[in-house]
C-alpha cells in the first residue's frame, strides 16, 4: 500500500486532551509556528540539587531554557543576586544560563560553595531551577597516629576500628594488610558497613598477618592507608601444633572456651532506624560468641519481602531495595550457636521526601476558557505547598480576579491574554523539596494547515490507505472531510476518521476516486485542505514463466506478460536463482519475455520476472533445467527441483448471501509437487483487526469454495496452497464483507465465581469472539442469587469479562448465570454454574491430637474433625507444624526450625517422617483452606528413639611409607543416638584379585587407626561406620593411594620380561659390534699422504692422483708443517710416526667446525716427545680406532 511521506511534523501534530476544566493545546513541532508563538519560558536543562564538582576541574552549573522570545538568565547565591560581569573568573555560555568558572588563572574552589539558583525570563514570565547547593569534592589526609600491638585473648571478640577522615563523598572503605594483600573474609571475620573490622571471635592464625584500613576517594582516585594494627593472641596452644590443627572442634582443642552470642554492632536488646521511601534500607547485626554465631533475620508480624530483600556479608546485613511504607515495623536478627541465641530488636520508621502525586503541566488555552493547575504531592511528614507566580510569592503578586487559589490548585476562570505568566509550586518537608515549573499561555489563533496544499495520494485498488491533515489553531478547531465538494460528513463504514483529524478508508474501490476536502473550524475562523485521491489498477503478471526441461546449446524463451495500470511507469525486470540477472550477448530481454540463445549448464536454475511500479508489485518464477545429454527424462517432475508453492492470487467473492459467500482464486504454481490442500484464512476488523485465522480447509483440486459466515462480521479472506514441501505465503487479501447482524446463538463459557475477599464473589468468564457476536454493541447480562435462600435474581449488565459482586456473606454458594446480548437481541438461556464467595481464616483448630511413634525418624498422627462451619471456605488440608526443640545428646547443636507436613483433604490421620532420632520435638496442628492457616491446636511435645548414625565425616587414607597405612576420621554429624563405637572393614586386592576381609572394632573416642601392610603391592579397600545400640549406620568407603615406586617396579618387571624387548636388545649389541669392526679396519688402513708440489696447482680431474685419493698440506708460507721433514724433491715426508686422529681429538689443541669436520691439522701439533712416543700408526687399539671415526 502506498502513501506519501509525512512532513516532518508528523500526522498527529495536534493532541487534544481534557485537563480538568479546560482543555490543553500541544504546540506543533513546525519550526514556523514555533517561532511566530509567544512561549514563556522554560527550563530544560539544570544541575542536580547537590552538586559535588572535582577541586581540579572548572566549574560548571547548568541551566538552559526555552521560550519565545529567547529569555535571559541571572542567577542568585545564597538567595542574593549573583552578579556574573564583577568576577572575572565566572561566565555564562552564550543563549545559555549555563555558569563556568574558571580556575586556570588561580583561585581557590571553596570559595565558591554555596546555594545557587538560576532564573530564566522573557516579557511572558520567569522560570526558576531548583536551588542547586555547589560543594567542592574533598579527600583529606589521615591523621598520623602510632598504634600499639592489640593484645587479646584467643577466643574474645574483637573490633578494629577504622575512622576515615571525613570525605565528599563519603570514601569506599576496605581492609588490607601492610603488604597490600586483601584481609579474607567469613562469618567469622567481616566489616562493617561503618568501616570498622569485626572478629567475632580472635584465634590464633590471626596473628600471621597486621590490619591496615585503607580509603578511596571517588574523585581524586587516591587511596590512603591508615598504619597498620598488629594483633598479638594469647593462646594456650601454639597455632603451629599440628596434632591440633585438624581437630574436628578446634575451639575446646585449642583451650578456647564456648560463649552464647552477644552483640558487638548494635549493641543493646532493641535499636530504631528511619530511612527514606525509594532508598535502600540496610541493617546489620554482629554478634561475637565461640562458635561462631549464625545470623537469621526476620519480621515481626509478616514475611520478608522476597522480591526486594537480599542477605548480605555473610547474613549479618540484610538490604531492602527502594523501601515502602509497607515495609516500616520491626525486625529482629537472631543470632545463634551451639551454647544458645540472643535477639535484636530493629524498629524501622520510613519516612518520604515529597514526590508528585499531580506534577503540574503547562496550560495553553484560548481567550475565554477555563483550566487549572494541580500540584499535589505526598510525603512523610505531609509536604506543605507554596505557590508563586514568575519566581515571587504568590500573596505578594497583583491580585488577578480570574485565578482561585484552593490549596494544592489554581483554578482559571474566563483567561486572557493578560493571564500569561509562570507559576511554580514549592512542596517540601524535613527531608527535602520538589519545585515544578508550570505556564500559563493564552493563545487566539485561528485554523492553520500544516501540510502541503493539494496533495495527489495515488494508491492501487482493494488496499487500505489514509489521508493527512495536519493543522493548529486555539481554540481547538473541529475538522471535516468531504468528498468531491459536496455531500455530508464522512465518518462510519468504510471511513474512518482518527482524533487527529487523518481519514483512513478501510478499502480502496473504484469510486473512492476523487478530491477530498478536509475543514478546520473555530470561532475565529476556518482552513482548508484538498487531497486528490487517484485510484491504481493493480500489477498483475497474468501469463507466468513456465517451468522447462531443454537440451545443451538450444534456445529457451520465458515469458512473462504483465498487466497494469496504464498511468503508472511499468518496470520488469530478472533474477536468477534469487540475485539480479546480468543480460550477456547470449540474452535477449524484451518487455514480455527473456530469451536465453545456446542454453550452457551454467544457465540451469530459477529465474524470476519481476514486475513493479512505484505504487505496487507483482513476481512470477520458473525453473529452467538443461541436460547434458540427448536424452529427455521420462517423468519431468522427477527430474526437477521441488519447492513450495506459489501463493494464490486474483481472490473473487461471488454468490453473497446473509450466511454464506463463494470464494474463488486462481492457483499458483506448484513447484512441481502437486497441491494437496488450500487452506482459507479470514480476519475481521472489530475485536482483533490484523490477526489472521484458520476458517476451512479444502482439497488440491478446487479453486471455488462455498464459505459458512457469521453474522456481523466484516469479513476479509486469503488463501494458502499446501503440497508436501510446505506451504505457500498467503494470497494477497480479497476485498471486505460485511454479513448482517443477528442475535447471538451462544453464551460466554467458562463462567466461574471465585471470591477474591472474604466479603466479594468475582465472576469471571471467557468473552466471546468476533464470529460469536453476531451484532454491534456485545454485551453481558450477569445474574447471581444465594443457593440456599433461592431469593430474586439480581442482574447487571456488563461490557467487559468480569463483575464483582460486594458485601457478600463468607463462602457461601451462589447461582450464576451469563448471557450474551447485542443490539439485536438477547442469546438462549444460560446454565446455571455454582460458585462460592469469598473464604475467610479458618476459626477453629483440630483437637484431640494424638502421637504414636512408629520408629525413630517417623510418627502416626490421628486428630478430631474440625466442624464444617467453622472452616469457612473450602478445606484444603491439615497441616502439622513440628519443630526440632533438642537434642537427647546434651552438647549437640540443633536447628529449630519449623517444618510441616500436609495431609490433603479431610483427613483424620496422617504420618510425619524424615524426622530426626534421639531428639525433642514439639508439634501443632492447623486447618488450611484457600485464605490461609486456621488458629493452632495445643503444641503436643515427642520424643523420638534412638537410631543409627550417620556416616563419619572426613574419612581420611595417608600412606606416609610403603610399610603403613594411616586412617582418620571425624565424629557423625548426626550421632541420632550414643555412640558405642566404630566399625573397620578392610580387604587387600590386586587388580581383580581380592583377599581376605579383616574387621576391627573400636572405641567411640577413637578417631585413628594404623595399618601395617603385610603386602607391599597390594591396595587396601577400607569400610567405616558408626554404631549405636540400635545397630551400625551408614558407611563411607575409601581405597588406599596406588604406590609411585610400586607401579614402576611392576612396569620394569613387565618389560624385562618382553619379547620385543629382548630382540631389540640383541639388535643393539648387534650393530656396536659391526660398528667396532668397521671403525678398526678403517684405522689398520691409514697410510701416507703424499702430497702436491705446489699448493696452486688444482686438483683436476685428468690428475692420475685423483684416483688414489692423495691430498696437499701446505701452510700459507708455505712451510712444511711442524714435526715433518722436506723430502729432496720438495715433498714433505711422513715420520716414522703417522698422525692420527686420536692424536688431535685427545690433545688439548684439536678443533673441529661448526658441521663436525676436523681441522686439527692446520693446527699446532703436540710436542715432539709425545709424538716420538708413539712410533706406529698401525699398533692402533679399537678404542683409538671409535675415537678417529668420531
Amino acid at each position: 500500500m502506498a502513501r506519501p511521506q509525512h512532513p516532518p511534523w508528523g500526522p498527529a501534530a495536534v493532541l487534544v486532551c481534557l485537563l480538568g476544566l479546560g482543555r490543553a493545546i500541544e504546540i506543533p513541532m513546525d519550526p514556523t509556528i514555533q517561532n511566530e508563538l509567544s512561549q514563556p519560558p522554560t527550563i530544560t536543562k539544570q544541575s542536580v540539587k547537590d552538586h559535588i564538582v572535582d577541586p581540579r576541574d572548572n566549574i560548571l552549573i547548568e541551566c538552559e531554557a526555552k521560550g519565545n522570545p529567547a529569555p535571559t538568565f541571572h542567577w542568585t547565591r545564597n538567595s542574593r543576586f549573583f552578579n556574573v560581569a564583577k568576577d572575572p573568573r565566572v561566565s555564562m555560555r552564550r543563549r545559555s544560563g549555563t555558569l563556568v568558572i574558571d580556575f586556570r588563572s588561580g583561585g581557590r574552589p571553596e570559595e565558591y560553595e554555596g546555594e545557587y539558583q538560576c532564573f530564566a525570563r522573557n516579557k511572558f514570565g520567569t522560570a526558576l531551577s531548583n536551588r542547586i547547593r555547589l560543594q567542592v569534592s574533598k579527600s583529606p589526609l589521615w591523621p598520623k597516629e602510632n598504634l600499639d600491638p592489640v593484645v587479646v585473648q584467643e577466643g574474645a571478640p574483637l573490633t578494629l576500628q577504622c575512622n576515615p577522615p571525613p570525605g565528599l563523598p563519603s570514601p569506599v572503605i576496605f581492609w588490607m594488610s601492610s603488604a597490600m594483600e586483601p584481609i579474607a573474609q567469613d562469618k567469622r571475620v567481616s566489616q562493617g558497613h561503618n568501616g570498622d573490622l569485626y572478629f567475632s571471635n580472635v584465634m590464633a592464625q590471626d596473628m600471621q598477618t597486621d590490619y591496615s584500613c585503607n580509603a578511596r576517594f571517588h574523585f581524586t582516585h587516591t587511596i590512603q592507608q591508615k598504619n597498620p594494627f598488629t594483633l598479638k593472641v594469647l593462646t594456650n596452644h601454639p597455632y603451629n601444633d599440628s596434632s591440633l590443627r585438624n581437630h574436628p572442634d578446634m575451639y575446646s582443642a585449642r583451650g578456647v572456651a564456648e560463649r552464647t552470642p552477644s552483640f558487638m554492632y548494635p549493641q543493646g536488646t532493641a535499636s530504631s532506624q528511619m530511612v527514606l521511601r525509594g532508598t535502600d534500607l540496610l541493617l546489620e547485626c554482629i554478634a561475637s560468641g565461640v562458635p561462631t554465631p549464625d545470623i537469621a533475620w526476620y519480621k515481626k508480624g509478616g514475611d520478608l519481602p522476597s522480591d526486594k530483600a537480599k542477605f548480605e556479608n555473610f547474613n549479618k546485613a540484610l538490604r531492602i531495595a527502594s523501601v515502602s511504607e509497607e515495609d516500616s515495623g520491626e525486625y529482629f536478627c537472631l543470632a545463634s550457636n551451639k551454647m544458645g541465641s540472643t535477639r535484636h530488636t530493629i524498629s524501622v520508621r520510613v519516612k518520604a521526601a515529597p514526590y508528585w502525586l499531580d506534577e503540574p503541566q503547562n496550560l495553553i488555552l484560548a481567550p475565554g476558557e477555563d483550566g487549572r493547575l494541580v500540584c499535589r504531592a505526598s510525603g512523610n511528614p505531609k509536604p506543605t505547598v507554596q505557590w508563586m507566580v514568575n519566581g515571587e510569592p504568590l500573596q505578594s503578586a497583583p491580585p488577578n480576579p480570574n485565578r482561585e487559589v484552593a490549596g494544592d490548585t489554581i483554578i482559571f476562570r474566563d483567561t486572557q491574554i493578560s493571564s500569561r505568566a509562570v507559576y511554580q509550586c514549592n512542596t517540601s518537608n524535613e527531608h527535602g523539596y520538589l519545585l515544578a515549573n508550570a505556564f500559563v499561555s493564552v493563545l487566539d489563533v485561528p485554523p492553520r494547515m500544516l501540510s502541503p496544499r493539494n496533495q495527489l495520494i495515488r494508491v492501487i485498488l482493494y488496499n487500505r490507505t489514509r489521508l493527512d491533515c495536519p493543522f493548529f489553531g486555539s481554540p481547538i478547531p473541529t475538522l471535516r472531510w468531504f468528498k468531491n465538494g459536496q455531500g455530508s460528513n464522512l465518518d462510519g463504514g468504510n471511513y474512518h476518521v482518527y482524533e487527529n483529524g487523518s481519514l483512513e478508508i478501510r478499502m480502496i474501490r473504484k469510486e473512492d476516486q476523487g478530491i477530498y476536502t478536509c475543514v478546520a473550524t473555530n470561532i475565529l475562523g476556518k482552513a482548508e485542505n484538498q487531497v486528490r485521491l487517484e485510484v491504481k489498477d493493480p500489477t498483475r503478471i497474468f501469463r507466468m514463466p513456465e517451468d522447462q526441461v531443454v537440451k545443451r546449446g538450444t534456445t529457451v524463451q520465458l515469458e512473462c506478460r504483465v498487466k497494469h495500470d496504464p498511468s503508472l511507469k511499468l518496470t520488469v525486470s530478472w533474477l536468477k536463482d534469487d540475485e539480479p540477472l546480468y543480460i550477456g550477448n547470449r540474452m535477449k530481454r524484451e518487455d514480455d519475455s527473456l530469451t536465453i540463445f545456446g542454453v550452457a549448464e551454467r544457465d540451469q536454475g530459477s529465474y524470476t520476472c519481476f514486475a513493479s511500479t512505484e505504487l505496487d508489485q507483482d513476481l512470477a518464477k520458473a525453473y529452467l533445467t538443461v541436460l547434458a545429454d540427448q536424452t529427455t527424462p521420462t517423468n519431468r517432475l522427477a527430474a526437477l527441483p521441488k519447492g513450495r508453492p506459489d501463493r494464490p492470487r486474483d481472490l473473487e467473492l461471488t454468490d453473497l448471501a446473509e450466511r454464506s459467500v463463494r470464494l474463488t482464486w486462481i492457483p499458483g504454481d506448484d513447484n512441481n509437487s502437486p497441491i494437496t490442500d488450500y487452506v482459507v484464512q479470514f480476519e475481521e476488523d472489530q475485536f482483533q483487526p490484523g490477526v489472521w485465522h484458520d476458517h476451512s480447509k479444502f482439497p488440491g483440486s478446487v479453486n471455488s469454495a462455498v464459505l459458512q459466515l457469521s453474522p456481523y462480521v466484516n469479513y476479509q479472506f486469503r488463501v494458502i496452497a499446501v503440497n508436501e514441501v510446505g506451504s505457500s505465503h498467503p494470497s494477497l487479501p480479497s476485498e471486505r464483507y460485511r454479513t448482517s447482524g443477528a442475535p447471538p446463538e451462544s453464551n460466554p463459557s467458562d463462567v466461574k465465581g471465585e471470591g477474591t475477599r472474604k466479603n466479594n464473589m468475582e465472576i469471571t468468564w471467557t468473552p466471546m469472539n468476533a464470529t460469536s457476536a453476531f451484532g454491534p454493541n456485545l454485551r453481558y447480562i450477569v445474574k447471581w442469587r444465594r443457593r440456599e435462600t433461592r431469593e430474586t435474581w439480581n442482574n447487571v449488565t456488563v461490557w467487559g469479562s468480569r463483575y464483582v459482586v460486594g458485601q457478600t456473606p463468607v463462602y457461601v454458594p451462589y447461582e450464576i448465570r451469563v448471557q450474551a446480548e447485542n443490539d439485536f437481541g438477547k442469546g438462549p438461556e444460560p446454565d446455571t454454574i455454582i460458585g462460592y464467595s469469598g473464604e475467610d481464616y479458618p476459626r477453629a483448630a483440630p483437637t484431640d491430637v494424638k502421637i504414636r511413634v512408629l520408629n525413630s525418624t517417623a510418627i502416626g498422627l490421628q486428630w478430631n474433625r474440625v466442624y464444617s462451619d467453622t472452616v469457612q471456605g473450602q478445606l484444603r488440608e491439615y497441616r502439622a507444624y513440628y519443630w526440632r526443640e533438642s537434642s537427647l545428646l546434651k552438647s549437640l547443636w540443633v536447628s529449630q526450625k519449623r517444618q510441616q507436613a500436609s495431609f490433603p483433604g479431610d483427613r483424620l490421620r496422617g504420618v510425619v517422617s524424615r524426622l530426626f532420632p534421639y531428639s525433642n520435638y514439639k508439634l501443632e496442628m492447623v486447618v488450611v483452606n484457600g485464605r490461609g492457616d486456621g488458629p493452632r491446636s495445643e503444641t503436643k511435645e515427642f520424643t523420638t528413639p534412638e537410631g543409627v548414625p550417620s556416616a563419619p565425616r572426613r574419612f581420611r587414607v595417608r600412606q606416609p611409607n610403603p610399610e603403613v597405612i594411616n586412617l582418620e576420621w571425624d565424629h557423625p554429624e548426626h550421632p541420632n543416638g550414643i555412640l558405642i563405637g566404630y566399625t573397620l572393614r578392610y580387604v587387600p586386592f590386586n587388580g581383580t584379585k581380592v583377599g581376605k576381609q579383616i574387621v576391627e572394632n573400636f572405641s567411640p573416642n577413637q578417631t585413628k587407626f594404623t595399618v601395617q601392610r603385610a603386602d607391599p603391592v597390594s591396595r587396601y579397600r577400607f569400610t567405616l561406620s558408626a554404631r549405636t545400640q540400635v545397630g551400625s549406620g551408614e558407611a563411607v568407603t575409601e581405597e588406599s593411594p596406588a604406590s609411585p615406586n610400586e607401579a614402576y617396579t611392576n612396569n620394569q618387571a613387565d618389560i624385562a620380561t618382553q619379547g620385543w624387548f629382548i630382540g631389540l636388545m640383541c639388535a643393539i649389541a648387534l650393530l656396536v659390534l659391526i660398528l667396532l669392526i668397521v671403525c678398526f679396519i678403517k684405522r689398520s688402513r691409514g697410510g701416507k699422504y703424499p702430497v702436491r708440489e705446489k699448493k696452486d696447482l688444482p686438483l683436476g680431474p685428468e690428475d692420475p692422483k685423483e684416483e688414489d685419493g692423495s691430498f696437499d698440506y701446505s701452510d700459507e708460507d708455505n712451510k712444511p708443517l711442524q714435526g715433518s721433514q722436506t723430502s729432496l724433491d720438495g715433498t714433505i715426508k711422513q715420520q716414522e710416526s703417522d698422525d692420527s686422529l686420536v692424536d688431535y681429538g685427545e690433545g688439548g689443541e684439536g678443533q673441529f667446525n661448526e658441521d663436525g669436520s676436523f681441522i686439527g691439522q692446520y693446527t699446532v701439533r703436540k710436542d715432539k716427545d709425545e709424538t716420538e712416543g708413539n712410533e706406529s700408526s698401525e699398533a692402533t687399539s679399537p678404542v683409538n680406532a671409535i675415537y678417529s671415526l668420531a
